[in-house]
């Protein structure tokens, strides 16, 4: 299953380091990644490809673990849930 991982808020180090730390450990393939920095903030679209041992709420679980306490928003979603949003 591919999903969309979102990560928005304020640009510190080591934001990148956790979250694809934490998707190698799950056996997720980072397939493709945007991210910029407007001003102070922290911005980033990852599309993933998620593995047979992992869903999108437990990786949203163990990300949001991740970054506890770095004032980050994460949000995963299903790949046809973030196309179904985006065509209406």
């Amino acid at each position: 299953m591919r999903a969309v991982i979102t990560v928005i808020g304020k640009d510190t180090v080591g934001i990148l380091a956790k979250i694809s730390t934490i998707c190698a450990e799950n056996g997720v393939n980072i397939m493709d990644v945007s991210q910029t920095v407007m001003q102070d903030m922290f911005v980033m679209t990852m599309l993933a490809q998620l593995s047979d041992e992992i869903d999108c709420p437990e990786l949203s679980e163990k990300l949001d673990a991740a970054v506890e306490g770095m004032g980050l928003k994460i949000h995963v979603m299903h790949e046809d849930i973030f196309n179904s949003m985006h065509n209406i």
